[in-house]
């Protein structure tokens, strides 16, 4: 396994893997994915014999994005590292990419010196996903109810 930055040119590959985790990942095209890239702080993948197998993308607050839940940390908080989008392709899961995954992220985040934030979704409920924030130490900051579902918003001193 080897993790290095994501470029526009993965943007492609990237999508394909956030589709595989849908709903949980949140529907976008292939420019979406792109643009997010483009504007994120942390964007990392990890490859396996040079494929895309896993990414994170993670942006810094007062970007110019539309998310309601990364707008509701941009009012609540002055710095930190949002986790718009965390993936691992279907055929590498419970191999522990994720955790891989995350493990960098932490590392990059003691660095700059800044939390982690993240949502997971209550209704409809994700019950693996909070699991897996807990194993990270993510403590929840507060509840957003949208419309169609209900998220707790997680952060990660």
């Amino acid at each position: 396994m080897q993790a290095r930055h994501l470029s526009k040119e993965d943007a492609v590959f990237a999508w394909e893997i956030n589709e595989q985790g849908l709903p949980g990942t949140g529907k976008v095209t292939v420019e979406e994915v792109s643009r997010l890239i483009e504007i994120s702080n942390v964007s990392l993948g990890v490859y396996e014999q040079e494929q895309l197998v896993g990414f994170v993308i993670c942006l810094s607050p007062n970007v110019d994005y539309g998310s309601l839940n990364y707008a509701w940390f941009n009012e609540k908080f002055d710095n930190f590292l949002y986790v718009d989008r965390i993936a691992v392709s279907k055929d590498h899961r419970n191999n522990g990419i994720g955790s891989y995954i995350y493990q960098k992220l932490i590392e990059i985040s003691q660095q700059k010196n800044v939390p982690i934030t993240a949502e997971v979704n209550l209704e409809p409920p994700n019950p693996g996903s909070m699991r897996f924030h807990h194993r990270f130490n993510f403590v929840e900051v507060g509840i957003v109810h949208h419309q169609e579902k209900s998220v707790t918003m997680l952060m990660r001193n």
